[in-house]
């Protein structure tokens, strides 16, 4: 293999795939990135054997062929190297040996045969659709945070993306939760994604598609099996395993009944709870709301260092509460709204509560309350 490639073009696509493999691996292979090259073009691609990334660049190919060198070293050459630099890559005769040479600068790289890098992408994918990459975007950041990092409950270390007949009109939905915490978002669904699945996304891919997504205004192509997603964005190529477990009823969760209603400024509600949390421990992180009408009073009480209440102005009518919540749980939803106003739905202290924003239905969130 023989091929020439300008740096800017190699970095920006060895960020992409270096992300994948882990630094530590008992498995040398996983350790590497294939490289081939072939009719004017080199290809790249990474596995941690339940992600793959591979992403093709421009490059002017003297000798067709491929191999694989350590991903996250080659990705520091290649960051080392000067603006503008013309990156030559060769193997040796030796099959052992890669040269990678740039102006004055000299390398040689061990190699691990092609033979040996697994292949993520056998399968058939049986639905496929198109959707603007900010919609994905948007589900992806309305939810993310709420995935939980439990192991045990494996079937909740991921975002569940499924669609949903809602007043007449299919909705590509996802949910997200950890067992304190609920979020979901939705938008209108794909021509394609009907009868699709429903498919748990793990949270290692959900971060990397985040990350990917650089041209909000791009359509993206998904495709689907019940094992497996695969995701294309332009150049880039993201499959991923999905997590084979039965999401649960999230509906059950979601409050019906919550009577009392409650609306705050956002950006005043979380600065006020940001302040009195500070006086929290970091084990309870608990906050006390006390409505009432027109009012609410945040308090922290913690026996080590002290206490803190702030008052702010709501509209409520109805009959007084006392309710605790975790305060970055609060701050996590706070910071998902997008008006300017956030509405509560509150029942009683020991029942969860219902968040989401004014005139706007398109994502929700439910949060368990804490004793306080």
């Amino acid at each position: 293999m023989k091929v020439t490639v300008e740096r800017a073009h190699l970095l920006k696509s060895l960020n992409h795939v270096h992300r994948v493999v882990e630094r530590r691996n008992t498995i040398p292979i996983l350790s590497n990135v294939l490289l081939r090259s072939e009719g004017g073009e080199l290809k790249l691609k990474a596995t941690d054997l339940d992600l793959e990334i591979t992403e093709t660049v421009p490059a002017m190919v003297s000798e067709p062929g491929a191999t694989t060198v350590p991903a996250h070293m080659l990705y520091e050459i290649v960051r080392k190297l000067p603006d503008g630099a013309e990156i030559e890559l060769a193997t040796r005769s030796d099959g052992a040996t890669l040269d990678l040479k740039a102006g004055r600068s000299k390398f040689a790289l061990q190699m691990l045969p092609e033979s040996d890098f697994p292949d993520l992408t056998a399968g058939t994918f049986t639905h496929h659709f198109q959707l603007p990459a900010a919609d994905l975007k948007r589900l992806i950041d309305r939810t993310q945070f709420a995935i939980s990092t439990e192991e045990t409950r494996y079937y909740l270390n991921g975002i569940f993306f499924h669609t949903v007949e809602k007043e007449g009109a299919l909705k590509f939905r996802a949910v997200a939760t950890d067992g304190h915490r609920l979020a979901q978002a939705e938008v209108e669904a794909p021509h394609g994604s009907e009868g699709m699945p429903g498919i748990i996304v793990p949270r290692k891919t959900v971060g990397e598609i985040q990350k990917l997504v650089e041209d909000p205004d791009a359509k993206i192509s998904v495709e689907l099996s019940d094992t497996k997603i695969r995701i294309t964005f332009g150049a880039v190529v993201l499959t991923s395993k999905l997590i084979d477990g039965t999401f649960p009823d999230y509906g059950r969760v979601i409050p019906q009944g919550n009577d009392k209603e409650l609306k705050v400024d956002r950006g005043e509600f979380a600065a006020a709870v940001d302040r009195v949390s500070t006086i929290s421990s970091e084990r309870g992180r608990a906050v006390k709301l006390t409505v009432g009408e027109g009012r609410l009073v945040l308090s922290v009480v913690n026996p080590d260092s002290g206490s803190a209440t702030e008052e702010v102005g709501v509209e409520y009518d109805s009959d007084p509460l006392d309710i605790g919540f975790n305060s970055r749980y609060l701050l996590d939803i706070a910071g998902q709204l997008e008006t300017d106003t956030a509405v509560f739905r509150l029942a009683d202290p020991g029942s969860p509560t219902l968040i989401y924003d004014y005139d706007q239905r398109n994502a929700l969130y439910v949060l368990m309350p804490m004793r306080v």
